[in-house]
């Protein structure tokens, strides 16, 4: 057999493995995009004068990333009777074995209000500017949502709190869009 014979020979196979890694790579991007919720830039917060945030005025998307099915709508349920607005319920592709509390920054008022109550919770900071606060949860413990202890209102030590576009009421004069969380 000629070289020419098995370079002909061998393109057929060799661009459908190509063409295979290609598509395979292109469905691995788009099952994580689809997963992926995206932290919203646009969105921002409106700065509104509060001496006290109570959960009426905190959105929160709550998110599963333990291995218990329909844990994450447990979860908001329970917020949702506390007063709190949810926006979103859905899965993380991240592995959560304790909650973990995702806002703009780790001082935000809604974090610490969220967080109180997830007592072994972990914050963390994104920058976002929206507002809003993620719930990551994973394992299910009498400890990740207990029935008491938490917080029902929190002290806003400047005066001022970065709420959600939604939660601003209407009609109100103050409200001046700002693109940082306080």
């Amino acid at each position: 057999m000629s070289f020419r014979q098995v370079i002909r020979w061998l393109r057929t196979p060799v661009t459908l493995v190509v063409l295979l890694v290609v598509l395979g790579y292109g469905a691995w991007w788009g099952y994580k995009a689809v997963l992926t919720v995206p932290v919203s830039t646009v969105n921002a917060c409106v700065s509104e004068p509060v001496t006290q945030l109570t959960p009426d005025k905190v959105t929160v998307r709550v998110l599963n990333g333990g291995d218990i099915k329909g844990y994450a709508t447990e979860v908001a349920k329970v917020l949702k009777a506390r007063g709190y607005n949810i926006s979103v319920v859905s899965n993380t592709s991240e592995t959560i074995t304790s909650p973990v509390i995702v806002g703009g920054t780790v001082d935000s008022p809604a974090m610490k209000l969220v967080a109180s109550n997830f007592p072994e919770a972990t914050l963390r900071a994104d920058n976002r500017n929206d507002g809003t606060v993620d719930v990551l949860i994973g394992a299910k413990t009498d400890k990740t949502l207990p029935a008491t202890g938490f917080s029902t209102a929190i002290p806003v030590p400047n005066g001022k709190a970065c709420l959600p576009k939604s939660q601003i009421s209407s009609g109100s004069p103050s409200a001046t869009p700002t693109a940082s969380v306080t």
